[in-house]
């Protein structure tokens, strides 16, 4: 009988002292976890790459003394689920901070975000350019993504590549993403725009690909805002009279190397995108056109003319014959000469 109490005794001890135990553990736990590491820090500018493991997050939290250990984070984290959701990109932390805190704001991604705007008419190297001056991308890795057709293809896109399909917009993107994630932001864009034309884009005639290559012809052709309706009518009027498009930007796309004067042996040179030699339009856009333009080539004006010419103040004089073109090089064009016969 003596005996069987003391091993009830001896039991409710164990179990008195395991309790106690976990109490102990359990506000361990909880102190680290709502105690910052230190009181007073100041921000940081902390990175997590896109691929990296929460392992290697909560190193480099450490390191950096934005916490103090790693295994309780690590374990909250995982207790959590939080060890799937870190995403990738550019935070403010500081070791003022709670480790709670700390993985709220990674697994919400929280990131700091740059804006960066795109002008109409940008091309994709113009894109690179700005987006590495930004310190988004690695301009090298964006234009081999963007140039691929394969990655064309990944969007359901035909052509030789995303010139035309990355839209012209005001985004803000975190630091520390991969370019297709970038890409990915901006040709969802470009397919959301797009999707307001589909009734119009079918009654057209013409695939998503002509339109966007025409679109930005005209992108690159205008001056003035107004004017993109006019300017689209007479492309369409040259493709439907099966006439040369005869456009400058176009040719100057198609050179390897171009310092900003365009000369007559530029207009032989044989080129895919050289509009004075081939019919029809080039194999793809020539730069990444806005609304208006793609809604100009989709609702043009209804016009008979077949030319334009620079009035050398944004905006332009439009023509039904080669002779009256003519006329309107001679007076608006007498400076610079422009070639007879010219579109624009």
């Amino acid at each position: 009988m003596l005996a069987g109490s003391s091993r009830k005794r001896i039991l409710f001890f164990a179990v008195g002292i395991s309790f106690l135990v976990a109490v102990f553990l359990a506000a361990g736990f909880g102190f680290y976890l709502m105690n910052p590491a230190r009181e007073g820090g100041d921000d940081q500018v902390f990175y997590v790459q896109e691929g990296s493991t929460l392992n290697d997050v909560a190193d480099e939290l450490r390191s950096r003394e934005i916490i103090v250990g790693k295994d309780l984070f690590l374990l909250w984290a995982r207790v959590m689920g939080y060890s799937r959701n870190i995403k990738a990109g550019e935070y403010r932390l500081n070791a003022g901070m709670a480790p709670v805190k700390i993985l709220h704001i990674l697994s919400k991604g929280a990131v700091i975000t740059h804006p960066v705007t795109i002008p109409e008419g940008f091309t994709i190297k113009q894109i690179g350019d700005l987006l590495e001056e930004k310190g988004l991308v690695n301009k090298d890795e964006f234009l081999a993504l963007t140039g691929d057709p394969d990655t064309a293809r990944h969007y359901g896109i035909s052509g030789p590549g995303l010139e035309g399909y990355l839209y012209p917009d005001t985004y803000h993107f975190g630091r520390g993403l991969s370019p297709m994630s970038v890409i990915d932001v901006m040709v969802k864009r470009f397919k959301d725009v797009y999707a307001s034309f589909r009734g119009i884009s079918e009654r057209s005639g013409m695939t998503m690909e002509e339109a966007v290559t025409l679109a930005s012809i005209v992108e690159k052709e205008t001056g003035l805002g107004r004017e993109r309706p006019l300017i689209a009518s007479v492309f369409l009027n040259r493709l439907n009279k099966r006439m040369r498009l005869e456009s400058d930007p176009t040719v100057i796309y198609g050179l390897k190397e171009f310092n900003g004067n365009l000369k007559r042996k530029h207009l032989t040179e044989h080129t895919p995108y050289n509009t004075y030699i081939i019919h029809g339009l080039p194999p793809g856009p020539i730069a990444n056109p806005g609304k208006e333009a793609i809604k100009a080539v989709l609702c043009p004006a209804e016009s008979d003319y077949l030319y334009f010419v620079s009035k050398n103040d944004g905006s332009h004089y439009f023509s039904k014959t080669l002779s009256e073109h003519n006329r309107a090089v001679e007076v608006y064009q007498k400076k610079t000469r422009k070639r007879p016969g010219k579109t624009s």
